[in-house]
């Protein structure tokens, strides 16, 4: 994986904790310069300071569009163009179907769905031949969990987004996919609003599901996410790959 990217120039959202910051760490491991965009801005300082030189951070809400501008004039300030962008930015909140209005389908729509398209929508013109775009989607689009149809159906539409505008960007010779994660233990776990003690129930029920008896941890999609911006996945477009320790099979 060392140097798999070298030169290259990333941006990545939700980049201060979880799966979004491991793809960053990968990255600057592969070689490549990173753009990290988040919310929490004393993270991303952190995460900028382990890698002096390597990660610029640019703190945002993928909902507003005045800081998505202000992400993508920084980075080409910066960089004068990208070759991977992965907006990894997203939310997810457990809620009944009797309580799934149209504000609480927005909640999540607009970070997962619309924050993610715009992202790349305004990195385009700057996204240089041979680029790869990676979207973020979940294995929940191929099973059903209860109270999470809302988050489900976010990444669903973006599973559907991402590969429709494989087809589109191609002959731009550009690569979009996205990755599909099973259960991560990341911190996005405890902002889903269930109580400690049923969420430990729901996470051992789905733990007896994983074929490797364990949750995966964030870099197993990261070093995913390294091997689909490098030049060995140079024909794959369109496909989500799933990662998620054999739950949607048994």
């Amino acid at each position: 994986m060392q140097n798999r990217l070298d030169g290259k120039i990333a941006v990545v959202t939700g980049a201060s904790s979880g799966i979004g910051r491991s793809i960053v760490e990968h990255f600057v491991a592969a070689g490549a310069s990173v753009v990290a965009f988040a919310r929490n801005a004393g993270a991303l300082k952190e995460l900028a300071a382990a890698h002096p030189g390597k990660v610029l951070a640019v703190a945002g809400d993928v909902t507003k569009a005045e800081d998505l501008q202000r992400l993508v004039a920084e980075t080409v300030k910066a960089h004068g163009g990208v070759d991977i962008v992965v907006p990894n930015a997203g939310i997810a909140r457990v809620v009944s179907f009797a309580d799934s209005t149209a504000e609480a389908c927005t909640t999540q729509f607009s970070v997962n769905l619309f924050g993610a398209i715009e992202t790349v929508r305004l990195f385009l013109p700057h996204i240089r031949k041979g680029g790869s775009v990676q979207f973020i989607t979940t294995f929940l689009t191929q099973v059903g969990f209860p109270g999470l149809s809302i988050y489900s159906a976010s990444k669903a539409a973006l599973k559907s987004f991402s590969q429709t505008l494989a087809a589109e960007l191609a002959p731009q010779g550009i690569r979009v996919n996205s990755i599909a994660p099973g259960p991560i233990g990341t911190p996005l776990w405890g902002t889903v609003g269930l109580p400690p003690e049923v969420l430990n129930v729901v996470a051992a029920n789905v733990t007896a599901r994983l074929m490797p008896g364990a949750f995966g941890q964030p870099e197993d999609i990261a070093q995913m996410s390294v091997f689909l911006a490098s030049d060995a996945a140079k024909n794959i477009y369109g496909q989500e790959i799933v990662i998620d320790g054999g739950y949607t099979i048994g």
